[in-house]
């Protein structure tokens, strides 16, 4: 039994489906991936409204004033605190507390309606919000927008990533999932580049049209869900089999799908034996341990690596480094650009080089860029006193170390911190793993955005050596504990935990008796067991 168990871990993880990338597929993971638009145009939109005057001056007249003093170089205020204030940071980080109250309901959504109904759900949310924002009179109007465009950012956060990594070919899941990385980018470079003109806008009425734009993506991904398929696997979860089968073999291109369709039957059997309506107590069980801690610490060291303080805030922190309004916004734009480039290269190597490498490459890259800039606006900055400010050749040196650490960034942890957690549980947990890993991503999310003006008040220049010790301790961990999952079938994707120096001792309990009890992600060692010797 232990040989032939070997046998069908070997042929699992080796696994060839017969087909192809078809053109069907590759537009319908296209439109999902749009989604990644709105969330990404959010992400950018909020640093560069709150760095706008005239926003300033109706909902946040306390910050106003401050900046007002430090510009004229009066006050003792440090440039540093100028923009500190809970009420301020509140408005960009309510979306994210939003987002993760939302995905703990989300995953109940995904598998009883399918992915894409989570999808239209989001869709529709973020018109709700982006409404509210644009026609916003007061801070409350504002909050309850962004509440309404974080339950969006739940909705979509757990179902596209699912979505894309089910529909995929498991040789191109990499390649096709990182497509929402991508729009995500895109959403956020277009934010800044609306941010950009908006604020050249006279009246003081350009913050309503950046906040009113996000209506757009926001429709973009709500009318395309609509003419999206489900998944196969969630068809055959919900019982649609046939249909699941012919959407099956329209996005392979073959009619020959038999052997996929049958593990993924097998997959959906096993997980209503193992107790599917009860998933957030199953995923606890010691075999789901790998699966789990990867969905909690992925996302809580990609909001660690410091993204967020780049993306959220960085006209702000343009201008608090000396750069004035306009160089400040266009600084944010050539950190979106070089974010858009860079996610080519993770699409272009991913499935090649595989996750790992990718990982601990982008984490040498933030983490030796961290320290630089730290470093450079420690010794030009000082103590940031308010009188002071950058050389423009100074400023735009720190301009170029971010562009490099954004560039680190986006070809590593920011596709992969999507696309790993999404590709990992096997599918009577997939749902609940996704939404914890969303859960997770937002709280750290929440906790940053609330953080970051009063750190960058406290701790100054110390804020990038702070972030840099995460992203030192977080590639530590990808080297030691993240196994390669480039090339492996989603519904097989539990040999390598049985592989991996450590994680296979959570797993090997169930190797002796492997014909009996093999979990989701095995069961085709249980139910096909004459025909696995021969694969």
């Amino acid at each position: 039994m232990a040989t032939h168990h070997q046998a069908a871990v070997g042929a699992g993880q080796g696994k060839e489906y017969p087909g192809r990338l078809t053109l069907y597929v590759l537009l319908t993971c296209a439109v999902a991936a749009t989604g990644g638009l709105i969330v990404g145009y959010d992400i950018g939109i909020s640093g560069g409204v709150t760095s706008m005057d005239a926003f300033l001056h109706k909902f946040f007249p306390s910050v106003y004033r401050k900046e007002q003093a430090a510009a004229r170089g009066g006050g003792s205020q440090s440039q540093y605190c100028k923009f500190d204030s809970q009420l301020l940071t509140a408005f960009t980080s309510s979306l994210y507390l939003a987002a993760l109250v939302a995905s703990f309901f989300v995953a109940a959504v995904a598998r009883s309606l399918g992915r894409k109904w989570c999808m239209f759900g989001g869709g529709v949310s973020f018109l709700a919000g982006a409404a509210l924002n644009a026609a916003a009179r007061d801070v409350a109007m504002l909050i309850v927008g962004r509440i309404l465009l974080g339950v969006g950012v739940g909705f979509t956060g757990l179902s596209i990533p699912i979505y894309l990594s089910e529909m995929a070919p498991h040789r191109l899941r990499g390649t096709l999932n990182i497509g929402l990385q991508l729009m995500i980018t895109v959403g956020i470079f277009s934010a800044n580049l609306v941010n950009y003109g908006a604020a050249k806008i006279r009246g003081g009425w350009g913050w309503r049209l950046s906040l009113g734009l996000a209506a757009v993506p926001a429709g973009i991904i709500t009318v395309g869900s609509l003419f999206l398929p489900d998944t196969p696997n969630s068809l055959i979860t919900r019982g649609y089999h046939e249909q699941a089968r012919q959407v099956l073999a329209r996005i392979r291109g073959t009619d020959d799908v038999a052997e996929e369709y049958g593990d993924l039957v097998l997959a959906a059997s096993e997980a209503a034996a193992s107790g599917r309506p009860r998933p957030w107590l199953h995923i606890l069980r010691r075999r789901h341990r790998p699966q789990l801690t990867m969905a909690v610490l992925v996302p809580f060291f990609q909001q660690l690596t410091g993204i967020n303080v780049i993306m959220f805030y960085a006209p702000v922190l343009f201008k608090t480094i000396g750069l004035g309004g306009d160089a400040a916004l266009m600084s944010a734009v050539i950190t979106g650009l070089v974010n858009i480039a860079a996610t080519f290269v993770s699409i272009a190597t991913v499935d090649r080089l595989g996750r790992r490498k990718l990982f601990f490459q982008g984490g040498c890259q933030m983490l030796l860029c961290q320290v630089i800039i730290g470093t450079l606006i420690g010794v030009m900055f000082g103590g940031g006193s308010g009188d002071e400010a950058i050389p423009r050749a100074s400023a735009a040196t720190v301009v170029a170390f971010i562009c490099v650490y954004v560039a680190g960034f986006a070809w590593s942890w920011g596709p992969l911190g999507v696309l790993v957690p999404s590709e990992i549980f096997p599918l009577e947990i997939r749902p609940a793993g996704q939404g914890i890993n969303v859960a997770v991503n937002m709280l750290c999310t929440f906790a940053v955005a609330q953080a970051f003006l009063p750190m960058l008040c406290h701790l100054r220049f110390g804020l990038f050596y702070f972030f840099a010790g995460w992203v030192l301790a977080m590639t530590l961990f990808v080297a030691a504990f993240l196994p390669e999952t480039k090339g492996v079938p989603i519904e097989r994707m539990g040999t390598v935990w049985r592989t991996h120096w450590f994680w296979q001792r959570f797993v090997a309990a169930m190797d002796a008796g492997v014909a009996e009890n093999c979990d989701a992600e095995m069961a085709y060692c249980t139910k096909t067991k004459d025909n696995d010797i021969a694969l």
